[in-house]
Formats: structure tokens, C-alpha cells, sequence
């Protein structure tokens, strides 16, 4: 974990200069010719999307990792993906209601992608929560690991919601031209540079709350042996 601690700067300065060339591309792109300048929302929204998604699959992992192995590694980097994954879920839903508002004449629908989207952000509010409210962190770390693994039912409701029901969420922005969803020519570049600075944002913030995570445990652990001798 040193390793992956000691790259995370320059996974930083990486992010950054992904970020910059994305917005750069964002600011000038056409615009679209039904949703005008609201497109640029969607340069946020989807990508916040996909990672929300990407972090809770990623939390996953780190869950049965760490109940298989019994390894702290994983549930430091299980408890660091929560609250990037809340934030990315947060930003997807206050930036889909901006984007709402003005295509569909509400800030809010009960519709299955944007429900199950909800469900999800309340899950990581959850697993923080329990996390928190657990004194002892062994109990907490598998207690949290198994709420996970559980709660990743909602995955796959999220991707295919569009897909299973009529919603009045538009299909996938990703997917085949001819459905007449995806976004294509000019307005793409912007999208998929977004997407992929986003991608090495989750990355960095996760390795980033893990470090913070692992000097608390440190600190924690030091001071509970300190306690004890004295």
C-alpha cells in the first residue's frame, strides 16, 4: 500500500491535467440542437454516474476480499470507496435534477433509474453510517463488508432500468447510434475525456481517504497501547 501511496501525487497531477483538457472541451463543444447549453450538464452528470456505479463495484470487491482474507488492506480501501462513491451518487442526482428542470419540467421524478440511483446513494450513507457506528472496528469492517455484498443487488437495477421499464429517463448516452441515445459527433470527445479524467479522480480520492484512514489506525492503535502500559 506504500507503493500505491507514493504514486497517488502523481496520480494527482495526472488527474488534474485529465480534468483541464476535459473541461477545456466541454466549454467548446456545440451545442446541442434540442437541449442547447443544458448538454454541458451531462458532461458531469453521466460520468458522475458511471462512477458511482464503478466505486460500489469496487467496494464490493474490497468486501469479499477482506471477509475471504481477513485483510485490513482491503477493508482500509472498503472503507475509503464509500464516501467517494456517496459523493459521486450525490453529484449525479443534484446534477441530473439541474438537467431535469429544464428538459423535463421538473426537478424530480419518481422514475426507476432515478430511484434506484437514490437507493444507491442511501446505501453508501448507510455503510458509512454503520461503519461509524461501531465501536469495535473489526465487527464494523464485517459488518459494513456484508451490508455491501448485499446491497449490490441495486447494480444491476440501475444499469438496466432504462432498459426493463418506461422510464422518463433517456437510454444510455453510451450504446448503439441507431437507438438515437448516444451521443455522437462533436459532443462525444467532451464525454469520453470526462469520463476517463473521472475515472482517475475516483482512483486518486480513494487511494487519497485510504492514506488519510490508515494514519487514523495508526494513531489508534498507538494510543490504545500507550493507554494500556500506562
Amino acid at each position: 500500500m506504500k507503493r500505491l501511496f507514493a504514486l497517488n501525487r502523481w496520480l494527482g497531477w495526472l488527474t488534474l491535467s485529465l480534468l483541464a483538457a476535459a473541461l477545456w472541451l466541454v466549454f467548446t463543444a456545440p451545442l446541442d440542437y434540442q437541449q442547447g447549453n443544458s448538454v454541458r450538464i451531462l458532461y458531469m452528470h453521466v460520468p458522475s454516474a458511471k462512477m458511482a456505479l464503478f466505486v460500489y463495484i469496487a467496494l464490493t470487491v474490497f468486501s469479499a476480499w477482506h471477509l475471504w482474507k481477513k485483510s485490513e488492506t482491503a477493508d482500509i480501501l472498503a472503507e475509503a470507496s464509500a464516501p467517494v462513491g456517496a459523493a459521486f451518487a450525490l453529484v449525479t442526482l443534484v446534477s441530473g435534477s439541474i438537467w431535469g428542470k429544464p428538459m423535463w419540467g421538473t426537478w424530480w421524478a419518481w422514475d426507476a433509474r432515478l430511484t434506484s440511483m437514490l437507493v444507491l446513494l442511501i446505501l453508501y450513507m448507510g455503510i458509512i453510517a454503520l461503519r461509524n457506528g461501531i465501536d469495535d472496528p473489526i465487527k464494523g469492517g464485517r459488518a459494513t463488508a456484508i451490508l455491501a455484498i448485499f446491497g449490490a443487488i441495486d447494480l444491476p437495477i440501475i444499469h438496466f432500468s432504462v432498459s426493463w421499464w418506461r422510464t422518463l429517463h433517456q437510454p444510455p448516452s453510451f450504446g448503439q447510434a441507431s437507438t438515437g441515445s448516444t451521443i455522437t459527433g462533436p459532443l462525444l470527445p467532451p464525454l469520453v475525456w470526462m469520463s476517463v479524467a473521472f475515472i482517475f479522480l475516483g482512483t486518486y480520492l480513494v487511494i487519497l481517504k485510504a492514506r488519510e484512514i490508515r494514519g487514523r489506525r495508526i494513531l489508534e492503535n498507538l494510543e490504545t497501547e500507550r493507554t494500556s502500559h500506562a
